[in-house]
């Protein structure tokens, strides 16, 4: 669409008026300037362009009553500060996305959303009184874009570091993390805390019969079904080989037992593995509970370990608890 010449436009006191032609006619801006009462003294090519309303629909008018979606209170507020404390002010998209809403339609994606806008706000000062402030509108879409992809790829990154690459659960570092948070949590609360530890019995004889891609399928059919078994307020993580930790918040050792319990019956249903027929795997499973005396996280997955042993050793496809009166695992 092209645009008619501008012409200087009067109103603006205290301006020169080739001061007035460079900033309307050649900056790559938005620039419209608004007296006290809120009349529009000036607007520039840059909001012709974009709003496809020109000079001549604008100036003159209220500027709140011609842009009713304006945010009014917090503009009002904005410009009263400007104009009293004769200062300089700025507006950030992060903090307010934009002023007006511009619709940008992106060519390479063919999209369209709202503009993003940087807001400055300058005081025109004559004989020491702000007589009216200008607003200059900058387009800032490309780095709102750039940030918004920057922050999804560190999302992404953010979330691979604690995931593990197989099965997708949490990893033993993140596992770490919130076993500590989660015991400072159940002692600031007073709430019961039950951890499981769990692994494939018998994997290496998996792998040696079926090959290692079945053990990875193995491997993930576990944490598969540790996480659809356990509440969504568990954790589960893959703490190395074929072995899992489950962080059970809330849950006492009883009721821990009672979740592995329904685990180890859901690990052992046959399942697809890249196999001719389905293959049939099973769990041994330790279970122990954070207790006044639990002096740190690795006590816990001692614990929680040293059950998983006596598991194995009474034979596997099992569960067992650590009794904290013997210091020593029962069934």
């Amino acid at each position: 669409m092209a645009l008619p010449p501008v012409e200087p436009q009067p109103g603006l006191p205290g301006l020169p008026v080739a001061l007035l032609t460079i900033l309307v006619d050649r900056i790559n801006v938005g620039i419209l300037t608004v007296s006290a009462d809120g009349t529009v003294l000036q607007w520039n090519r840059f909001l012709h362009a974009h709003t496809r309303l020109g000079p001549e629909e604008v100036i003159g008018r209220n500027l709140y009553e011609r842009f009713s979606a304006l945010p009014r209170a917090w503009l009002e507020q904005k410009l009263r500060r400007v104009f009293m404390l004769k200062t300089f002010s700025f507006t950030s998209w992060r903090q307010r996305p934009y002023l007006f809403r511009i619709e940008d339609h992106r060519p390479l994606t063919g999209g369209s959303e709202p503009m993003r806008q940087d807001c400055a706000f300058i005081p025109l000062v004559h004989d020491g009184e702000v007589k009216a402030v200008s607003i200059v509108i900058i387009d800032v879409t490309d780095t709102y874009e750039s940030q918004t992809r920057l922050d999804e790829t560190l999302a992404t990154l953010a979330t691979q570091s604690e995931r593990d690459g197989l099965t997708g659960v949490y990893n033993r570092r993140k596992l770490e993390q919130v076993l500590e948070t989660e015991m400072q949590r159940a002692r600031r609360y007073r709430q019961e805390l039950s951890v499981l530890m769990f692994d494939i019995d018998h994997f290496k004889r998996v792998n040696d019969t079926h090959g290692h891609l079945v053990g990875d399928e193995a491997i993930r059919h576990v944490a598969a079904k540790a996480v659809s078994t356990l509440r969504a307020t568990d954790f589960v993580a893959r703490y190395g080989g074929e072995e899992f930790v489950a962080l059970l918040p809330g849950e006492a050792v009883s009721g821990a037992v009672i979740a592995a319990e329904r685990l180890r019956e859901a690990v052992a249903k046959p399942f697809a593995a890249l196999v001719e027929i389905p293959l049939s795997i099973t769990i041994s499973v330790g279970v122990t509970g954070l207790r006044p005396d639990t002096a740190a996280a690795k006590m816990l997955l001692a614990e929680a370990d040293q059950a998983l042993y006596a598991s194995k050793q009474a034979g596997r496809d099992r569960v067992t608890a650590f009794d904290p009166l013997t210091a020593s695992a029962v069934h």
